[in-house]
């Protein structure tokens, strides 16, 4: 009798690899969501507070087409880690989606729903989950130094224009001298001829 073996499962969740292997994924996600323009990125760790998962993914998009596509993005990428959601919520929803991994919990929405449900206070001094690299984080925080950079060179080229300015106004002088100094022979030129002296020039004509 021949023996009959079945395949094993795939691994859809549940406590395979433990807390590690969750974290590893979560970060995954994160850096998932922030590649497709994710905002308020945060991932809390429950640290045995919880029964149901130890971390959750919380992420904010600005549509419903952004939406889909963080959902997508981490669902096709986690199936590449051998992981599937366990349980899907919100399918039909524009403004939340609900992904359950097991150890991980996606949660991905729209900022007024995040907003409006106060999600982050349900998790308020948890300890969250450093997911951005180092590179990461000091192009993040580069931005502030170069726009006071730039208002510098502003400055400098304000400063610069001052002196240009005041060159042009000291440059009018000496035109203005030169027409006076070529009016200066047709005025002396008037001035004869209305001298009484010049018509005593030829006494003689008169004779």
């Amino acid at each position: 009798m021949k023996e009959t073996t079945t395949p094993e499962p795939k691994h859809d969740g549940g406590d395979i690899g433990g807390r590690d292997r969750f974290k590893k994924l979560a970060i995954i996600a994160a850096r998932l969501a922030d590649a497709k323009k994710g905002e308020a990125v945060v991932i809390y760790d429950m640290a045995g507070r919880s029964g149901l998962t130890d971390f959750v993914l919380a992420v904010t998009v600005d549509n419903p087409a952004q939406l889909e596509a963080v959902e997508e993005d981490i669902s096709i990428n986690l199936k590449k880690e051998d992981i599937y959601a366990l349980h899907r919520d919100g399918a039909q929803s524009k403004n939340w989606r609900v992904l359950d991994y097991g150890g991980l919990i996606v949660h991905v929405f729209e900022k007024k729903a995040r907003e409006f449900f106060d999600f982050d206070k349900v998790y308020e001094g948890y300890s969250q989950v450093k997911w951005m690299e180092k590179a990461q984080v000091e192009s993040r925080k580069a931005p502030a130094p170069v726009r006071k950079a730039k208002a510098a060179v502003q400055k400098k080229q304000v400063k610069i224009r001052k002196p240009a300015a005041a060159s042009r106004g000291k440059a009018a002088g000496p035109k203005k001298r030169a027409i006076a100094l070529r009016k200066k022979p047709a005025q002396r030129k008037s001035a004869a001829k209305k001298s009484p002296t010049a018509k005593k020039k030829n006494p003689a004509k008169k004779k």
